[in-house]
């Protein structure tokens, strides 16, 4: 450890610096030689940190969505090439270069704050061992020696003898019982924040081996921050333990804020939206307006959670817009249905379908249609008979009176017989 600390000695006099403009300010307040004024220091050189690495968190974020949407296809690269590893990586590494995505973009935070991380190591461990280290004279070195937090010095371990705690003023006891506790503190927020990543933002709906990874590192970065812990002196671990709270803190926001598409989050954020919006008619800023938008323009490739929100929209009387802005059912002029098609309405009422009936209902409606049917197709006639046929009253009567024989008669063709002049049956020959 002390190799790696004196390789970042570069970076040991800026770290050293901060420190002492941190101390000089909370040393008016708490006293210069108190645990607080040094404690203090440490952690607002930690928040230092994490604020300049903000962006970087927000490339990590991208940058670990984009690896989530890229799983399936890396899958499949690696069982058509599990036999050809170089093929595997050269299509790997041309699927990240065709997406945009870096995978050491999820480590870029890490990696960032590593050498702040080594430098203040050096910087406390000279402090131990009583050698003056960056900005850090004989005086100041003097007062961080007799710096104790909860009865144990800024530069004690957990790992110290009992004569090199005597030498920094302190108790054996208190040294280990106050590093034991911080250790597990640190170890417990690594966990829960890992635990908090897996279990409420991703997407649920893909499993793929980047979440056997994850869950795998729930359980192994817990375990390598106790077993290196207890070689850390106490100002690191102070350190790494307000880093660790940060980083939990910032997580929890981003997970309620903005959550991954497909996660429990995701669906937490929208029901909350979904019944700010029903309540107020309206959007609140413009993030959600952002939000409401690239919903409805995913159309039939929203997942459940989405076409959920949009629904219950439709049920409050309400209609997302493309534009991302909501409004209410009767001023609508574009809605969306649920898989996704786009309709343009004018406020006109939902059709409703029609109620089940039961059988005997159906067989009872089929009856009276047919018996309808029926009557419809049979000829009206008149109630009336008349016992001459319609020829002879339309006919023109012959002169001198008479009738013609036959004539109405042969107006009448029973069924079966051919209208017209019959061909004489041919002689039957024997």
């Amino acid at each position: 450890m002390d190799t790696i600390a004196g390789f970042f000695s570069f970076i040991t006099t800026p770290v050293s610096w901060v420190i002492v403009q941190f101390h000089s300010v909370y040393g008016k307040i708490f006293g210069p030689d108190t645990g607080w004024a040094w404690g203090l220091s440490i952690v607002s050189l930690v928040i230092l940190i994490r604020i300049c690495l903000i962006p970087l968190f927000v490339k990590q974020i991208k940058a670990t969505r984009a690896m989530q949407t890229l799983q399936p296809e890396m899958k499949k690269i690696q069982e058509r090439y599990k036999n050809d590893k170089q093929r595997q990586s050269e299509e790997m590494m041309k699927l990240y270069k065709e997406s945009g995505t870096n995978p050491l973009s999820s480590c870029l935070p890490i990696l960032a704050q590593s050498p702040f991380f080594f430098a203040l190591y050096h910087v406390l461990n000279g402090i131990a061992t009583g050698k003056t280290i960056g900005v850090i004279d004989d005086q100041l070195l003097a007062s961080a020696r007799k710096a104790h937090i909860f009865g144990a010095p800024l530069a004690a371990k957990f790992t110290d003898s009992a004569d090199k705690v005597a030498q920094l003023g302190a108790h054996i006891t208190d040294v280990r019982v106050v590093t034991a506790i911080m250790i597990v503190l640190m170890s417990g927020s690594q966990f829960y924040t890992q635990r908090q990543l897996m279990t409420k933002n991703v997407d649920t709906t893909v499993k793929t081996p980047f979440m056997q990874q994850q869950k795998m590192l729930m359980y192994v970065f817990p375990v390598m921050f106790a077993v290196f812990g207890i070689n850390f002196p106490v100002g690191v671990l102070v350190y790494w333990l307000t880093t660790n709270v940060w980083t939990m803190g910032q997580q929890m926001y981003v997970i309620r804020n903005n959550p991954t598409p497909g996660s429990k989050a995701q669906a937490a954020y929208l029901e909350r939206l979904q019944k700010h919006v029903a309540h107020h008619g309206k959007t609140r800023n413009r993030r959600e307006k952002t939000i409401i938008k690239t919903i409805v323009g995913k159309g039939r490739d929203r997942n459940e959670f989405e076409r959920k929100f949009i629904n219950g929209l439709t049920k409050a009387g309400l209609v997302a817009q493309p534009d991302g802005l909501v409004v209410k059912g009767e001023n609508a002029t574009v809605v969306e249905t649920e898989d996704g098609t786009t309709i343009t309405t004018g406020g006109a009422p939902k059709r409703q379908q029609p109620k089940r009936q039961s059988k005997s209902q159906r067989q009872s409606s089929t009856t009276t249609s047919t018996a309808k049917t029926a009557d419809e197709s049979e000829p009206k006639t008149s109630l009336i008979k008349s016992d001459e046929p319609q020829d002879a009253k339309t006919a023109p009567k012959p002169a001198g009176g008479g009738s013609k024989p036959g004539a109405g008669t042969r107006s009448k063709a029973q069924s079966g017989q051919r209208k017209g002049p019959q061909r004489p049956k041919s002689p039957s020959k024997k």
